[in-house]
């Protein structure tokens, strides 16, 4: 039995890097045309390619979005649309996923390699659509993520197609992000890429004569999802894939919570996942709100949903990037990301489970001049350090 996939997002080929090195087994990205993330650093044909060749030397896989909700503008020129997935799968790409028929059967006709994944967005919920899909050419379904663990049993029990399972990132307040808030009051449309996350604003209660029932501001959105317990669960049942939603996110969230999965699904296929603390405890140094584990167990209540403004906490625990280190002197060279100080410890991380706790005894700017308090964005910073250091370590400290 092939272990399963563990898939991350990528905004761009940098994060792309970050997630292959810290463990994912497949990246989604989104390329110039058809995709639902119009605000994400979306890929150009020659970037899709540098991605492909990226996702080669790690032995990794990857998979395009090409999930729009299309109009008849977009696909007026269907030429456009044969050749945009003919460049896909001459790049390498493995599969795309899509909520589109008309992009569904164009690519099962003009493509004789690169696989069809069906998106979430078309909320598919039991085996028999399943089926359809599978008649229509497609080789793995998203599934809903309305869909309970007890659910994905039954439909895994009847399907001969892979199934993929989102495990963590934000929940959309609407049917499977089904959501028209966005086009209401901003004209944006949510189903086009355009999402203004006005779930996530605060609003004031009021009755029909206008009046405040409430001094206090409320959000519509749902927590974060998170699951762990039920990863085994997955695993056992033959689910295919295990999603990370965040295309739009940093590289050092895309870091952390990459290797904490990649640790969780190695130490189950080891026999050694007995507490799930001390992955909740990483999972946290990457979250800024409330996590539940969504509609696994059934139909969720008001304690998956987040009402109270001071729900959502940013944490700035991401400090810097190592940029090179230098064997000789033993002197690391570092980005800065987010205020941090010499008093305080940190912690430096990187693949393959890589933790070095330690205090910067003295730090020194690109003039040489010893710094207490980087408060410069993005300011090159040196300092000594006896354990040899990649480009791919990040440095975080405790607020």
């Amino acid at each position: 039995m092939n272990k399963i996939e563990l898939l991350a997002p990528a905004g761009d080929l940098n994060r792309l890097k970050v997630a292959f090195a810290y463990g994912a087994d497949a990246v989604f990205f989104g390329g110039k045309k058809y995709s639902l993330r119009s605000r994400a650093s979306n890929f150009s044909i020659d970037d899709i390619k540098e991605a492909c060749k990226i996702a080669k030397e790690y032995n990794g896989k990857t998979y395009v979005t090409c999930n729009i909700f299309a109009l008849n503008e977009d696909l007026l020129d269907l030429k456009d649309l044969e050749q945009y997935l003919k460049d896909l799968e001459s790049a390498g790409v493995d599969a795309i996923i899509t909520s589109d028929f008309a992009i569904i059967e164009t690519c099962k006709r003009v493509c004789k390699k690169m696989h069809i994944h069906i998106s979430t967005q078309l909320s598919s919920y039991n085996s028999k659509a399943l089926k359809f899909f599978e008649n229509m050419g497609a080789t793995r379904v998203v599934l809903a993520r309305e869909t309970t663990l007890e659910e994905m049993k039954q439909i895994k029990k009847n399907s001969n197609v892979e199934i993929e399972a989102f495990i963590h990132g934000a929940m959309c307040m609407s049917m499977s992000g089904k959501c028209t808030l966005s086009n209401h009051m901003t004209n944006r449309d949510a189903n086009r890429g355009g999402c203004a996350q006005s779930c996530r604003w605060f609003y004031s209660l009021t009755n029909e004569h206008g009046e405040e029932m409430s001094d206090k501001l409320f959000t519509l959105s749902s927590k974060d999802l998170r699951i762990i317990k039920q990863i085994r669960d997955l695993i056992d049942m033959g689910v295919s894939s295990l999603k990370i939603e965040g295309r739009m996110k940093s590289e050092y969230y895309i870091a952390t919570i990459i290797s904490t999965y990649r640790r969780i699904i190695d130490d189950i296929y080891a026999g050694k996942l007995k507490s799930e603390k001390k992955y909740i405890k990483e999972l946290n140094k990457a979250a800024s709100r409330p996590a539940s584990i969504g509609f696994y167990k059934g139909l969720v209540t008001t304690k998956e949903q987040i009402y109270d403004k001071s729900a959502e906490i940013p944490l700035q625990n991401f400090v810097a990037r190592v940029v090179s280190y230098d064997k000789e002197t033993k002197t690391v060279t570092i980005e800065q990301r987010n205020n941090f100080t010499i008093k305080k410890p940190i912690e430096i991380f990187g693949p393959n489970g890589k933790l070095i706790k330690f205090k910067i005894k003295e730090l020194y700017n690109k003039n040489g001049e010893l710094v207490e308090v980087a408060n410069h964005a993005q300011e090159i910073l040196t300092f000594k350090i006896d354990h040899e250091l990649t480009n791919m370590d990040m440095i975080r400290q405790k607020k």
